[in-house]
């Protein structure tokens, strides 16, 4: 099983990225720049945090005309994983591969802190190996985490079970306080909060137990269960 990592202009959180992919899940993983026009070969597409092009005129509005895109857009609609955290959740919202958008925080300021997620639906790609309901405590960085879309889109959402993660609590203004949400099939997930900051175990050697409770590891071990068609690793949860 393969990984891909898309690489725009900006992106900083790339190599976390396939930190978790190749130290944790211990799988391939490979760096696709946003040049490249196919994504042939690969079992999963992962799109990092960061500040693709600089943000410049939004965030991740120039990133959705990279040629890797359309390639982006075909992988998704052949049913196969994408993920985008972070910035690539926002390059997921602009694309229109996620309804909705990504604005300003309602703090008006960069806000870096771990939150509270409630897992809404653990039936998606990237959730399996959580249960419904199930607290997490994931980070955050950004400036443009508030989500937003029309009433009309929003009970969609809600309707269609496509809230994948919610705050807690009001974090950054977002409507209905989600986090995270899904395309119509469950193959695609965007959320704002880094998982990939948050795994531990023995085979993941930067990972320090004093400071990780290990519960982003549920996104990564759903996607492998996927691919692999093997059990869910049993594993201890906050």
């Amino acid at each position: 099983m393969k990984f891909a990592v898309i690489l725009f202009p900006g992106t900083n959180c790339n190599q976390d990225m396939a930190d978790a992919v190749s130290l944790y899940l211990k799988h391939e993983v490979s760096m696709v720049w946003h040049h490249e026009t196919t994504l042939d070969g690969f079992d999963c597409v992962l799109l990092a945090g960061g500040f693709s092009y600089g943000d410049y005129l939004r965030s991740g509005a120039i990133a959705r005309f990279s040629p890797i895109m359309a390639a982006v857009k075909n992988f998704a609609a052949a049913g196969k994983p994408v993920l985008g955290v972070c910035n690539g959740f926002q390059i997921l919202t602009e694309t229109g591969l996620l309804p909705g958008a990504l604005t300003r925080n309602q703090s008006q300021h960069f806000q870096c802190e771990t939150v509270e997620v409630v897992v809404e639906n653990n039936r998606t790609a990237f959730s399996t190996a959580y249960t419904k309901k199930q607290l997490l405590q994931l980070p955050i960085a950004h400036a443009d985490g508030n989500y937003y879309a029309d009433e009309a889109t929003l009970a969609s959402l809600e309707a269609n079970n496509q809230v994948v993660f919610r705050y807690k609590t009001q974090v950054n203004g977002s409507c209905n306080d989600i986090a995270g949400i899904c395309n119509a099939q469950g193959n695609v997930v965007g959320l704002m909060p880094h998982p990939e900051r948050n795994l531990w175990e023995s085979r993941f050697p930067f990972a320090s137990q004093n400071h990780w409770n290990a519960d982003g590891c549920g996104v990564f071990d759903s996607v492998a269960q996927i691919m692999s068609s093997q059990p869910v690793p049993q594993r201890v949860f906050s």
